[in-house]
């Protein structure tokens, strides 16, 4: 019985099979991590450049794209899906378009012309540059569409689909990749830009 003992102690046969078994679940995280995260980046560039190329030609006076829609922003959205969809299949977008007079009006509120308390805000009586041509005071200067000739397009795009592999449930993520894009692009000067009055209400 000892000498089966000290047999059994110093046969290594099999061991590496327990070493790899040990390593194999850290190395299989490792590798889909690395393929998850490398798709997720080429998602991204993806949906950038699709956003990138759709904005420029939706900045000409009268863009025409392969897609169908009734509005030139339907049309916007729709390329923008086609383009996209070739790797992102089963996503959810959300596009928004917003115009504004000037890069400067992105994200600021409406400017004040004349601020009679000196407070640094819009109160009732004091002026400001109505951007959106609305005759009320905003703190978003935006317009809704891709606006007129010069007008400065703002187009963010919220994409959402489900992870090619569930590395969610090895790691503290999302089950769903979460792209976020934005593009900028100013429209060609066809006609003349619409210049902003300025109220005071």
């Amino acid at each position: 019985m000892r000498g089966l003992v000290k047999r059994l102690r110093r046969d290594e046969q099999g061991a590496a099979i327990v070493e790899f078994a040990l390593v194999l679940t850290p190395l299989l995280l490792f590798l889909i991590g690395g393929l998850d995260l490398g798709y997720q980046a080429y998602l991204r560039s993806v949906i950038q450049g699709a956003l990138n190329d759709v904005a420029r030609t939706g900045s000409l006076e009268g863009p025409t794209f392969n897609c169908t829609g009734d509005t030139v922003e339907e049309q916007i959205g729709c390329a923008i899906q086609t383009r996209s969809d070739v790797i992102a299949r089963g996503a959810t977008y959300q596009i928004t378009m917003r115009n504004f007079y000037d890069f400067s009006g992105i994200g600021r509120s409406e400017k004040l012309v004349t601020d009679y308390n000196s407070n640094g805000q819009y109160d009732l009586g004091d002026c400001f540059v109505d951007l959106n041509a609305n005759g009320a005071y905003d703190t978003s200067a935006g317009r809704t569409g891709v606006g007129g000739a010069d007008d400065v397009v703002f187009y963010e795009v919220r994409l959402s689909m489900p992870r090619l592999f569930p590395i969610h449930k090895f790691i503290d993520t999302t089950p769903d990749y979460h792209i976020y894009a934005t593009a900028a692009v100013r429209n060609q000067p066809y006609a003349a830009q619409k210049v902003p009055s300025t109220v005071c209400v």
